[in-house]
């Protein structure tokens, strides 16, 4: 029977170099777990680093004979041979941990008798070639100890939530039992049982000469301590999560939940918190400002009369962005909220004097009077915590998006996809392609700046109708405010959004040549119009792209590729993928790039980041795509956006070295707030995913901007304010802000103006270039 079993048992010379299933986990920049993906907990550890009184206890409990044996422990096996005849089936006894090792690495589970002399057969062949600690190594690294713990290493974790090393004898011992009936007798599924194995296990420990009287008696009236305790996430971070799971399936397969992989970001955790919060907040915000829904479902609570049929009513329910479900069961002067597991909250009017009933998105009933007119018993809603404070809430319907980079090499800092990842995967970050509306306008206008228009370049914003004979229409374009405000400076219309300046500035310039431009900034080709429209933002971008694009005019006019994984490790820790990002500076030569680049890291300043920064070699210059010059200008005309234009209500932050843009589309399907420092670039976008209109006055200004600034005002909290270098090839005159020409110093309406050395304005009027009274035909650019 050997001579015919032998030359079918597998190689044991595996063995030398096994490969335990770990998770997927996914980290931040500074070394927080964001994730874990994989159904198997599993934390291996070398055999010198495996307690002494851990091997003891197992030893006891499992083989006492573990040193004295070959693999096979004879008497065991007569014991259980003995059981075999009295009983007429296979009982416990007989096995060893050489014998488990083969059974768990080589064989089935099942109770056959070819089984077990193939196990029998497969432990002399591995004492033979592995020594007693290899041996010992592996199967205290793979045994099964409940709980999805495989390894005394994940077991310590899960159980008692520290190293083998720092477990006390009542606990090494309580693990020690497990691998009897680790599902069914650990100390979270039967406490009672797991407390007998424990005192069986301490018992041989003492029979072994491994413990004294005294440790005996101490650890034997120890209570039982152990709870489940996950590996839980220190970062949240979903979105980024899943992103960095589907790059490392695409990479490796389905060896990704089991490999022991580490894709390390660079996000940062406190910017992700900010993003989050923000992003929230506003989205809330806007719900309320539209009103309530109403509950999100009804129950008879005559069918519901306690609390077990209550919790049941909320089992399936999920908390959403904190916002957690309750039962109303009381409706009075308070309504009382029943959350499950006998906890209650009372709601007074105070708590709901926001939640006016919706006639339509556009319209909202008035403020309730009363408790009973806003909810009744039965009704499932949703509830807040305020501070110490809990008021009515409910999930917001619609969604957005928050992005921000580090402008210098791309690095993604923090990615909101969604309210609630758990409410929709969808990550509208990267995923949803949107109309950009105005937001679009400063890539137009850093076009026309490449063909000969200056920030002080007059053009006329009148109305203007364009006839398109292929759809028997006209295109009647308007400002958002319906008014014509005449002849206009460049910076003046982008400081106030002027849609009929961008039309015209479009047409002069060509679509033809504006799409190659834009594709500069990254912007697919196939998704920009060829035809005015584009002026107005008709193109489809994500989030993710247009963050990017306003990071050209953010770090001077480089082209930075966005990434999010910094390295990508295997099981042994040996990195398998590094970013090789790029970075926008004019010297790179003897620089090294943060993996994360945080905030503050300039050109000349990276041998001064935070010590504990992890520093990589790799990086590659990015490519220039606009001059240095175009860039500031753009700059200094978005700030003015800030300062004194649509988007002043950044103002609030302070700061004076903020630009930025907003964007509203057609019927306000879209609103968005892009914008920079020399630091962070960062988006903003708000919409349903299926598109409808946000409802009156919900422009970029009032639903996107407030997202941006409260994020950035986190963000920049400690970071000191940072102009944009001023490059060379530029010059700053006094002009004429009604006619955009020089004029003299004594002019009392004169005002400051920036532009190329090359494009000063003449002090003769007719020398001026005035691109809005020219109405040129352009052949390549057909209307919408």
């Amino acid at each position: 029977m050997y001579l015919y079993l032998a030359p079918q048992l597998p190689d044991v010379e595996t063995l030398r170099d096994v490969r335990y299933q770990e998770p997927l986990r996914v980290y931040a920049n500074d070394g927080q777990m964001i994730a874990e993906f994989g159904e198997n907990r599993r934390e291996p550890i070398r055999h010198d680093a495996i307690p002494e009184r851990m091997r003891q206890a197992f030893i006891a409990a499992e083989d006492q004979r573990y040193f004295d044996h070959p693999g096979v422990d004879y008497q065991g096996l007569a014991r259980a041979v003995l059981h075999l005849a009295r009983h007429r089936e296979i009982g416990p006894g007989g096995s060893t941990i050489t014998m488990q090792v083969a059974r768990n690495f080589f064989l089935s589970r099942e109770q056959t008798y070819l089984r077990k002399l193939n196990e029998i057969l497969l432990a002399f062949k591995i004492e033979r070639e592995l020594d007693k600690e290899q041996i010992l190594e592996l199967y205290l690294n793979k045994i099964y100890l409940g709980q999805r713990a495989y390894g005394v290493g994940a077991a310590s974790q899960i159980y008692y939530g520290v190293d083998p090393e720092e477990l006390t004898l009542a606990q090494t011992a309580m693990i020690a039992g497990l691998p009897k009936a680790p599902s069914a007798w650990n100390p979270v599924a039967n406490p009672e049982r797991a407390l007998q194995r424990r005192a069986y296990v301490l018992r041989r420990m003492h029979e072994s000469g491994f413990i004294s009287d005294e440790e005996l008696a101490e650890a034997s009236t120890q209570p039982v301590t152990a709870h489940v305790r996950r590996a839980r996430p220190t970062v949240s971070a979903p979105f980024i999560a899943e992103m960095a799971r589907d790059h490392i399936v695409d990479m490796v397969g389905d060896r990704a939940y089991t490999g022991g992989y580490r894709v390390h970001t660079t996000l940062d955790p406190a910017l992700q918190e900010y993003a989050d919060r923000a992003l929230r907040d506003n989205l809330m915000a806007y719900d309320r400002r539209h009103g309530y829904r109403g509950p999100e479902g009804r129950v008879d609570l005559d069918e519901h009369a306690d609390a077990d049929a209550w919790d049941r009513v909320l089992d399936g329910l999920r908390t959403l962005g904190g916002l957690r479900p309750g039962l109303v069961v009381e409706v009075g002067d308070t309504a009382t909220v029943y959350l499950g597991d006998g906890e209650r909250v009372e709601l007074a009017l105070e708590a709901m004097e926001w939640a006016r009933p919706r006639v339509t998105q556009a319209v909202v009933g008035d403020p309730p009077e009363a408790v009973s007119d806003v909810v009744n018993p039965g009704d499932v809603v949703r509830v807040q915590r305020v501070g110490d404070d809990v008021r009515l809430s409910q999930v917001p319907d619609v969604e957005g998006s928050v992005v921000s980079l580090s402008p210098r090499s791309g690095a993604v800092l923090a990615l909101s996809g969604g309210f609630d990842f758990r409410k929709s995967q969808f990550n509208r970050s990267v995923q949803a392609v949107r109309q950009p509306g105005s937001a679009f306008k400063p890539f137009i206008y850093s076009a026309a700046l490449e063909n000969g228009y200056t920030p002080a370049s007059i053009i006329n914003d009148a109305p203007v109708v364009f006839r398109d004979d292929a759809l028997e229409s006209t295109w009647r374009p308007e400002n958002y405010t319906g008014r014509f405000y005449g002849p206009t400076r460049m910076r003046e219309a982008l400081a106030q959004s002027r849609n009929l300046v961008s039309i015209r500035v479009l047409r002069d310039v060509g679509t033809g040549s504006t799409i190659d431009h834009l594709s500069r900034f990254g912007f697919p080709a196939e998704r920009m119009p060829d035809n005015l429209s584009l002026a107005l933002g008709s193109a489809g971008v994500t989030p993710l792209e247009l963050t990017a694009g306003y990071a050209v005019f953010a770090n001077g006019g480089y082209r930075v590729e966005p990434y999010f994984i910094s390295r990508v490790e295997d099981g042994d820790g040996n990195v398998i993928q590094a970013a090789e990002p790029t970075l926008a500076c004019e010297r790179c030569s003897n620089l090294d790039i943060h993996q994360g680049v945080r905030l503050g890291v300039g050109e000349d300043s990276a041998a001064e980041a935070n010590e504990d920064i992890r520093l990589t070699p790799t990086y590659r210059p990015a490519e220039r795509v606009i001059s240095e010059q175009n860039a500031y200008l753009m700059t200094s005309m978005l700030q003015d956006v800030i300062s004194r234009g649509t988007g002043r209500a950044a103002r609030r932050l302070g700061r004076d070295d903020l630009a930025g843009k907003t964007g509203s589309t057609n019927d306000l399907y879209d609103a968005w707030f892009a914008g920079y420092n020399p630091h962070l670039v960062t988006t903003a976008w708000i919409g349903f995913d299926q598109a409808r209109t946000m409802g009156p006055g919900e422009t970029g200004a009032r639903a996107a901007l407030p997202i941006w600034t409260d994020f950035m005002e986190r963000a920049l909290g400690e970071v000191p304010e940072a102009q944009p270098r001023r490059p060379g090839g530029l010059v700053t005159v006094r002009i004429d802000p009604e006619s955009g020409l020089v004029t003299d110093s004594d002019n009392p309406d004169a005002i400051f103006e920036t532009f190329r050395s090359d494009q000063v304005p003449e002090r003769d009027p007719d020398a001026r270039r005035n691109g809005g009274d020219r109405e040129r035909d352009q052949g390549d650019a057909p209307l919408f």
